[in-house]
């Protein structure tokens, strides 16, 4: 089709065609009287085939997917329709679609840029499109960017630490200014530039490679945005937002964050401060879990947790934990806190 529309093959076939007296208007019978009419009608359907919008294609918004209101048309652009209709069916409007996954299900890199030229897909940047609405208002946001990665290019990427508790109700906390989203990778140079440099989005990413591993236990699926979204349950969320005192959230606002979280598993709590080797935050953890007394901190182990030795100063000019050894802000008390095994 490309090359029937860049090319000059067909107006030097119709040439040929007329110049070797296949057609001639003053004989009665022409040599050939249907190829003049057979090519042009050719070229006219293949140049209606990129206009979708002219062609007879359409979607049907109550099934997500194509249908066609011409009768040519199931045959003349069967490779092209059908992999539109995949991908109407399965991205959603305003969803970020890559070049890589296009690739993998069979779109190419040309078929992409056709999408875009014909308004099926806009151009985010090199290789990344995203699928408009019907009115062309809609665009991606941070909910898009992430299941791209995670779903598209598989990279491992979770919706961590504030975000993750936000987004399951278990904080209150308004965010004044544009949302920081919280997030959890390995690296963050697996992750695309296009996403590192996502527009209007400020990116927070967690620590995790203190963490030994993150099994799949430590991570749920919820519904963002009216999309899923791959986040960190409740006590990994606790863990990572621990880990972020004095880097990105104050001690104060983590207490806050530690006195409703009246409904976490000992048992998942027991696993990640195990497999954490760092000594701060592991100390602090447990210093919340018993300050506010939370029945699932008394049937914590200590005993295999990494909690090292010497003074750590979390805070400046704090009030000293004898227990675990740290600062403290002075509006904690810690009256409750000798009760330490329960």
């Amino acid at each position: 089709m490309g090359w029937f529309l860049t090319s000059n093959a067909p107006l030097q076939t119709m040439n040929n065609w007329i110049y070797r007296g296949n057609w001639n208007p003053w004989r009665r019978k022409p040599r050939y009287p249907a190829s003049g009419s057979a090519i042009l009608f050719l070229a006219a359907l293949v140049y209606q085939e990129v206009k979708f919008n002219t062609l007879g294609v359409k979607i049907d918004t109550t099934a997500n997917q194509l249908v066609y209101t011409k009768p040519y048309i199931h045959t003349m652009s069967v490779k092209m329709s059908s992999k539109l209709n995949w991908l109407v069916t399965h991205t959603s409007p305003g969803a970020i679609v890559v070049q890589h996954w296009l690739t993998e299900n069979g779109v190419s890199y040309s078929l992409a840029q056709k999408y875009a030229q014909t308004g099926w897909l806009k151009k985010l940047c090199s290789g990344v499109y995203y699928r408009p609405d019907a009115k062309g208002e809609l665009k991606p946001n941070w909910v898009d960017a992430i299941q791209a990665v995670d779903m598209q290019l598989h990279v491992p990427i979770h919706l961590a630490g504030l975000s993750s508790l936000t987004h399951q109700g278990l904080s209150h906390y308004l965010q004044l200014n544009r949302e920081q989203v919280w997030i959890g990778v390995d690296n963050r140079q697996s992750l695309p530039k296009w996403f590192r440099e996502f527009p209007y989005q400020d990116w927070f990413y967690c620590g995790n490679h203190k963490l030994v591993t993150i099994p799949e236990k430590d991570l749920k699926t919820i519904t963002v945005k009216g999309k899923e979204l791959t986040v960190s349950c409740p006590e990994l969320a606790a863990y990572e937002v621990v880990d972020a005192i004095g880097k990105q959230i104050s001690f104060e606002h983590v207490a806050e964050l530690f006195q409703g979280l009246v409904n976490l598993s000992p048992t998942k709590v027991q696993t990640i401060l195990e497999r954490s080797h760092s000594i701060q935050t592991n100390r602090v953890f447990l210093f919340l879990s018993h300050h506010y007394g939370h029945q699932w901190a008394k049937r914590l182990d200590e005993s295999g947790i990494k909690l090292g030795s010497g003074k750590r100063q979390v805070v400046k000019n704090g009030r000293y934990n004898e227990r675990y050894r740290i600062t403290v802000p002075d509006i904690l008390s810690i009256k409750n806190v000798e009760h330490e095994n329960g």
